[in-house]
């Protein structure tokens, strides 16, 4: 993650300056995110943080700008995890534009933030549905390296940090459906020198038996005040042993979240699975041991063809009902702008609007460890916020007329945009 991303056609937008002047919005319908619905609500935030919150009339504020916003949505950022954004601006064809991995296996030191482009013409194309922070993650190897939360409007990745480094990523060992290959694309690469003797499930046991090896070489490395050779590799993991790093673990099987969850509890972690496709199966196990989950897109088949065709749809409702904690997100970059979408789907298999709403706000706030901060609309919290003229969650309603990220007004522009107004122009359709 040492290169630059190139840029193509990029639309010419300045971040936000600071917020130099109390703001009211007034007459909107509020949805905080904890599944409060304030109608006829106000909000006011000074200096990037929200100062009050309420239903009808607002107080007066000396000097403030009132926005009135009757008859619109008021929603907290939606939060994106797990995602290439700002590391990747074209998938095919243009290797200097993609800059989501290292070479090797295990890279704990690597860093995503470093490598995170704010000029990427992407990043407001998903700002204009409402995404205003997201969480660009490196990708490939056992493990890929660790990864940093970001505001979605900033000169350059310094701006961008929101909470740097939280999470180390994991891709865990699997044996493949119908017992074809071995261990996984990623998870088997740490058991390649066993050799083909070994069937696939020994040579997954084989890479998990690696890892534990190598989990415990880094706690001993971690426990040593100062160490005589220094190990960056290692010196990353130390976090996940302190408790200021969590473990995302990507794991869809439920052996793979199983054995995840025992080495976690073993070295004291705390772990997040990511994918968790059939994470239901073992919700008990997962809320014993109060392990997130971060579903990924579910607009798409199950895993297995004996699976009902709908469980992507209703695995929400299933970890909301088991009492597990679950988050949100969609598949590589661009497809992010989707995320309100596929949670507004998931209303149609069971979860309540506002369940679906926290499963982008709070939810995954409380599992990115970011949830002091954002997530919900309350006193004190940064005034990361939009509004829009429809449902957020609807793809037919949501038109989101204005955002605040820490209290700076974002320019809502983009290259899409920028592109439908000019040809609108040359064939004379109308814009609004």
């Amino acid at each position: 993650m040492l290169g630059t991303i190139l840029t193509y056609g990029q639309a010419n937008i300045s971040p936000a300056k600071p917020q130099s002047k109390p703001i009211v919005i007034t007459g909107a319908t509020i949805h905080v995110g904890n599944g409060q619905v304030i109608e006829n609500g106000y909000i006011a935030f000074d200096k990037g943080k929200i100062t009050a919150i309420g239903s009808g009339s607002a107080p007066a504020i000396s000097g403030a700008d009132v926005i009135d916003a009757t008859g619109k949505q008021l929603y907290p950022g939606f939060i994106c995890p797990m995602t290439t954004l700002g590391l990747v601006e074209i998938e095919e064809g243009a290797r200097g534009t993609v800059d989501d991995e290292e070479t090797g296996e295990m890279n704990a030191n690597v860093r995503s933030l470093i490598a995170y482009n704010t000029d990427s013409k992407v990043i407001p194309t998903v700002r204009s549905n409402g995404i205003l922070l997201a969480q660009p993650t490196p990708q490939g190897g056992g493990i890929s390296g660790e990864s940093s939360v970001v505001q979605l409007d900033a000169w350059n990745w310094e701006d961008a940090a929101y909470k740097k480094d939280i999470a180390i990523h994991l891709t865990w060992p699997t044996i493949p459906r119908g017992g074809r290959g071995g261990g996984g694309r990623r998870g088997a690469a740490l058991a390649t020198a066993t050799g083909p003797t070994l069937t696939p499930a020994e040579r997954a046991q084989k890479a998990v038996d690696d890892l534990n090896n190598y989990f415990a070489q880094a706690k001993a490395y971690a426990e040593m005040p100062h160490p005589d050779v220094t190990n960056l590799r290692f010196a990353a993991m130390k976090g996940l042993f302190d408790g200021s790093k969590k473990l995302f673990v990507n794991a869809d099987g439920t052996k793979e979240i199983l054995q995840a969850v025992a080495m976690a509890k073993n070295y004291g972690i705390s772990l997040v699975i990511v994918g968790g496709k059939e994470s239901y199966l073992v919700a008990n196990v997962l809320k014993d041991n109060n392990v997130p989950v971060i579903i990924k897109e579910t607009q798409a088949l199950p895993e297995r063809e004996e699976d009902d065709v709908y469980l992507p749809y209703r695995l929400p409702k299933l970890l909301n009902d088991a009492g597990v904690l679950y988050g949100l997100t969609g598949i590589g970059f661009w497809r992010q702008r989707n995320l309100p979408f596929e949670a507004g789907q998931a209303v149609g298999f069971g979860l309540t609007k506002e369940q679906a709403l926290s499963m982008i706000t709070m939810n995954n706030a409380k599992i990115l460890g970011i949830d002091k901060t954002t997530g919900t609309l309350e006193t004190g919290k940064d005034a990361n916020l939009f509004i829009s003229t429809g449902d957020a969650l609807d793809m037919i309603t949501l038109n989101v007329t204005k955002a605040f990220i820490q209290g700076r007004d974002i320019n809502l522009d983009n290259l899409h945009k920028q592109l439908y107004k000019k040809f609108s122009d040359k064939y004379g359709f109308k814009t609004e």
